[in-house]
């Protein structure tokens, strides 16, 4: 009988971290009748999550059954319920609603994150976001049905709640997608409201005066240091009393990880993470791995950890599934380190800013910051072609990722 490796979740790290055991069981002469490797997730599609602040989101999904079956990994269509480490056992309920148990022998847990939304008055019912594909359409179709409404301020208003990354990034792009809707001469208002006393408060000093200036270029305005209190249809309350009517309220209020992550391990960050070891197993389930927005793992020798992006998860994905596969077939495994640190913020019309290093060195803006987050988004973030070579060669983990 075969042994069995789990894969939990098709997102950024579990793409990469399939392709990473695929590689290593290539490189050791081991077959699928010895070692299957199953990948679950509720769809067998990529969702290019970064993206989904753009028009036809629709259109942000990456096919993975060709690719996986370039490189014989198994996919399973359904979503993981429970996993039990002590029986070594995932819980899958399928789209048909039936439910099945499978037995591993390596679990590489991959589930992501989720937009948190917390228990605030009329957020669930009124409030959209981009947090998945099905969201951001739903978005979408919302904004061109504005267009049959009367011409009001509140139907040409958008309050966007969060002023980290996605907020900054739904926000600017904004002005032009709503022009394409109300026509190019419509009085449009766009509103960021942030709880921190500064917009983007995790990006720092250096990017932060040029995205006060793609704001102000774009005519975006910034309503910070109180947070929302309560959604209705009319628009937000902030809790310093502040009213701002609006047709539309997107969330981007933050992300926590998968609550997956609380049934493989009890040591959990503020984020719902879980405390991996330098080889991103769990030391209470040490044939349990986990990488990506799921995990808490030091991605450098001077104290950093990872975050909740693609550029993280890919990387965390390789060394992921790398090391389910070797430890199942006795290789060593490799510490994760990922010291090379970039963001890119995209600024609507504007253009984008790059940086490189966690303190944001400022490399390119504007038009050349967007050449560069195009090809980001368009080439980088997408997976490989479903060519066995190329595929493997991706799951490398000690190969450079700019």
């Amino acid at each position: 009988m075969s042994q069995k490796i789990l894969i939990v979740g098709a997102g950024f790290a579990g793409v990469w971290g399939a392709l990473g055991a695929a590689r290593v069981l290539d490189g050791a002469a081991v077959t699928t009748s010895d070692v299957e490797i199953t990948l679950i997730s509720p769809k067998p599609e990529l969702q290019i999550r970064p993206r989904l602040y753009e028009n036809e989101p629709q259109r942000m999904a990456a096919p993975l059954l060709p690719l996986l079956e370039a490189v014989g990994v198994n996919f399973l269509e359904g979503t993981v319920e429970a996993i039990s480490v002590h029986d070594k056992t995932v819980t899958v309920m399928a789209a048909n609603g039936q439910q099945r148990t499978l037995a591993y022998d390596r679990l590489l847990l991959t589930s992501g994150s989720k937009l948190n939304r917390p228990p605030i008055p009329g957020l669930a019912e009124h409030a959209f976001s981009v947090d998945r594909i099905e969201d951001a359409v739903v978005l979408e179709r919302h904004l061109e049905a504005l267009a049959k409404l009367p011409d009001s301020d509140a139907r040409n208003t958008v309050a966007v709640v969060g002023c980290g990354f996605t907020g900054i990034e739904v926000a600017t792009e904004l002005p032009g997608r709503l022009r394409k809707v109300f026509g190019p001469d419509a009085a449009i208002r766009v509103v960021v409201v942030g709880s921190q006393p500064d917009i983007g408060p995790d990006l720092g000093p250096n990017p932060r005066p040029y995205v006060s200036e793609a704001f102000d270029s774009l005519g975006v305005e910034a309503v910070l240091g109180a947070g929302v209190v309560s959604v209705d249809v009319d628009g937000v309350r902030t809790a310093s009393g502040n009213c701002i009517e609006a047709s539309t309220v997107i969330w981007a209020g933050g992300m926590r990880a998968s609550s997956l992550a609380a049934q493989v391990s009890s040591r959990l960050d503020s984020l719902g993470r879980v405390e991996v070891a330098s080889d991103l197993r769990v030391p209470e389930a040490p044939d349990v791995f986990v990488a990506g927005d799921v995990a808490r793992a030091l991605c450098d020798d001077d104290g950093r950890y990872a975050l909740m992006s693609c550029q993280h998860a890919i990387v965390m994905g390789q060394f992921g599934g790398h090391n389910v596969a070797a430890d199942l077939i006795g290789v060593p495994t490799l510490a994760y380190r990922q010291p090379f640190y970039a963001t890119c913020v995209d600024l609507g019309e504007w253009g984008a800013i790059y940086s490189e290093g966690w303190d944001r060195r400022i490399k390119l803006t504007n038009a050349e910051g967007k050449a560069r987050k195009q090809i980001i988004n368009t080439q980088w973030i997408y997976p490989p072609a479903p060519n066995r070579t190329e595929a493997l060669a991706a799951g490398n983990p000690q190969a450079s990722y700019g």
